[in-house]
């Protein structure tokens, strides 16, 4: 599965990135659908930054509904590469549950506009049913596919919803209103 997103933020690209590469644990009081992101490494080099972030899912899930779901099941690592000079970051997300089965990776771009900030979003999300383990086979490719259309519905609306979260963080703790 393809995964395609554009965001406009009416921010200054500057702004906008560096919140993105910079802010993104300080973003949870934002996102609905996330409790928790701790910052695991952090390699900075001119003009580059390796980092990698646990993600903490399950926010609006109910609290009795997550006790049925294991923490894995709700959890993933976030890998990125944020090149300074060209604006973008290359990620790829491990998921802990099923982390063999699952291949999700793409790039962000951030585009500098009259009226604020582009954010492109472009990836794949691909589940491998002969590395589901623990079901029998006929079965994998069922699981794979309604996986994989479930967190493809899910894809977009949280990158809309992480550009919402940024827009309110510039907001809010800088004063910074759009230009």
């Amino acid at each position: 599965m393809e995964i395609s997103s554009q965001v406009q933020l009416p921010y200054p690209r500057e702004q906008v990135y560096r919140t993105y590469r910079d802010r993104l644990p300080e973003l949870v009081a934002w996102m609905p659908n996330v409790r928790q992101i701790d910052l695991k490494e952090r390699s900075e080099q001119p003009n580059t930054l390796d980092m990698v972030l646990i993600w903490h899912g399950g926010g609006e899930i109910p609290a009795a509904a997550r006790a049925l779901l294991s923490e894995a099941m709700l959890s993933w690592t976030d890998y990125s590469h944020w090149d300074d000079q060209g604006y973008r970051t290359q990620w790829r997300i491990a998921p802990h549950a099923f982390t063999e089965a699952i291949d999700c990776q793409g790039e962000n771009q951030f585009i500098a506009t009259a009226d604020g900030t582009i954010i492109t979003s472009r990836g794949h999300l691909r589940i491998d049913p002969k590395h589901i383990h623990g079901v029998p086979s006929f079965l994998a490719g069922i699981i794979a596919r309604t996986v994989e259309d479930y967190l493809g519905q899910q894809i977009e609306p949280n990158f809309q919803q992480l550009a919402a979260s940024v827009a309110a963080f510039l907001a809010v703790t800088y004063h910074v209103s759009p230009e």
